[in-house]
């Protein structure tokens, strides 16, 4: 798993603004996916044809779980999807407080790193969550492209997440471990305070320059 161009089987935990964009770019990609919500018979949002089914169902024989509720309901999500242990958990939440005035946590710890207690033996990668849904497959700026950053304490499961972050249409950036989500969930609260509360909308994206 991991290999360039290697067709996956995603359970993506959520069918809104985020999971439902990364499901329906990565179904185009000729991945399998399928949507896991809360109750499947009350979903009727655009998730292709992609299934829609629980979050235990959709996970039962992933190889990649993608973790995008918000961050109230992240706990129970994770709870209902069963034994994800081996399985590639790529956590694009923010913890943000109600009114987006800043984070819940952080600093000391990450809401990446609970959902790695959460989950015990997932292998948890933090992905996705700086930079809004609205520029996934659309992330050319003029001469760049908007960086993907993730992070994660295991080399496979980086891997994947590197090709589904290229899938997507982002410059997928290592940014090292898993407690580095500290640092990047900050990040894109200054990327969801630029869009919404300084009112710059969601046209912009970050990019590590390196020489």
């Amino acid at each position: 798993m991991g290999d360039m161009g290697e067709k996956l089987q995603i359970a993506v935990l959520g069918a809104g603004n985020v999971g439902g964009a990364l499901g329906r770019i990565w179904l185009s990609k000729g991945h399998k996916v399928t949507f896991g919500v809360p109750d499947p018979q009350k979903t009727n949002r655009k998730t292709g044809n992609a299934e829609v089914t629980t979050n235990k169902d959709a996970s039962a024989d992933a190889d990649v779980v993608v973790l995008s509720v918000p961050w109230p309901a992240a706990h129970e999500a994770i709870r209902n999807s069963g034994d994800v242990t081996n399985k590639v958990l790529i956590d694009c939440t923010n913890p943000l407080a109600p009114d987006l005035s800043g984070l819940v946590i952080g600093g000391t710890t990450s809401a990446a790193e609970m959902v790695a207690t959460w989950a015990p033996g997932a292998r948890v990668i933090k992905a996705f969550n700086t930079i809004g849904a609205a520029n996934y497959g659309n992330a050319q700026f003029g001469l760049q492209r908007a960086d993907g950053f993730y992070c994660g304490d295991d080399q496979q499961a980086k891997n994947v997440a590197k090709q589904l972050i290229e899938d997507v249409g982002l410059d997928p950036v290592d940014v090292g471990p898993l407690k580095n989500a500290r640092l990047l969930e900050p990040l894109a609260m200054l990327w969801i305070d630029l869009a919404v509360n300084q009112g710059q909308g969601t046209n912009h994206g970050f990019k590590l320059l390196r020489r």
